[in-house]
Formats: C-alpha cells, sequence, structure tokens
C-alpha cells in the first residue's frame, strides 16, 4: 500500500472545509480496524466547531498546530463492557493508524497527536467534549487540505532486522 510509504505528519491545513462523505470514509478505514477480542473499544468525535478546535489545541504544547484545522478527529475508548480492557489503546493505535493512511489516501493531511496515556491531557480532553466517565480520549487528529508538503524520511534500518533460523 502506498499509503504506508507517503504518510507524513501534516500540521498546516489550507482554509477549506473537508468534505462529510470523506470524513465518513475516514471513520469507515478506522473502524475496519482490528480489534482484541473484537471487542472494538472505540467511539469518534468529530469537531468542527471552531472554539472547540481552538481549546482543544490548547491541551498540550504541541497541539497548537490543531487551531488551524478545519476538523479535528477525537478517538475515544470506552473502559466498561470489555472483556479484555488492558487492550483498549492498542485496539485505538491501530484504528488511528488506519484513519491516517486512508487520509494520506484521500489527499489529506493530518497529524497523530498523543493524549492517552497523559493523565491531565485525557482528563482535559474529556472535560472540553464532555465525555463521561466510561469514555476517554485517546488522540487528537487535525485533518485538513495540506498547505505543506515534504518527502516522507526513509526509517528503514536494515541492523534492526534479526533474522533467526
Amino acid at each position: 500500500m502506498k499509503e504506508i510509504f507517503e504518510r507524513v505528519s501534516i500540521r498546516k491545513y489550507e482554509d477549506r472545509p473537508v468534505e462529510e462523505e470523506k470524513i465518513r470514509q475516514i471513520l469507515k478505514a478506522a473502524m475496519a480496524a482490528p480489534s482484541a477480542g473484537n471487542q472494538q473499544p472505540w467511539e469518534f468525535y468529530v469537531i468542527r466547531d471552531r472554539e472547540k478546535i481552538r481549546q482543544l489545541a490548547e491541551v498540550t504544547p504541541y497541539s497548537k498546530s490543531a487551531a488551524g484545522a478545519p476538523v479535528v478527529i477525537v478517538p475515544c475508548y470506552r473502559t466498561s463492557g470489555l472483556w479484555a480492557p488492558m487492550y483498549d489503546t492498542i485496539d485505538l493505535s491501530i484504528a488511528t493508524e488506519n484513519m491516517l493512511l486512508e487520509i494520506t489516501s484521500l489527499g489529506l493531511g493530518a497529524v497523530w497527536m498523543g493524549i492517552a496515556p497523559i493523565e491531565e491531557r485525557v482528563q482535559s480532553v474529556d472535560s472540553i467534549l464532555g465525555l463521561g466517565e466510561d469514555l476517554h480520549s485517546f488522540a487528537l487528529v487535525p485533518v485538513g487540505y495540506p498547505a505543506e508538503s515534504r518527502p516522507q524520511q526513509d526509517r528503514f534500518q536494515e541492523e534492526r532486522i534479526h533474522w533467526i533460523g
């Protein structure tokens, strides 16, 4: 899949909205992710409200660029009713990566801004979104049409591969 080798973190966006059909396709890709025991602990908040985006951009020292995005997707995870809760954030990581790859395939740009497992960040985002006690924010994913471009770094390192047998 070429998107694996094309995806880069984008932090600057054109001043134009992202079409709802593209957002739905991104979320469909996220929900196609495998999850432990098929527990699918995810829920997704799609934020287009400028004031909410501004608030989210202030949660961490690294999330300021989210303020310029036309949409921020917040993957969240449930903590109740799961038979394998120790895998909830792993499941969300896979779903978030699926989102990033689909975003790239649609000609959009995004960046994964970590929220979990830093409790103060989780509580801040949960409060901004009014999440209940059984649902928690995992990440911020600002999405938009890229206003910057650069090639992906080649991170392949042969010395990190160990063949046995």
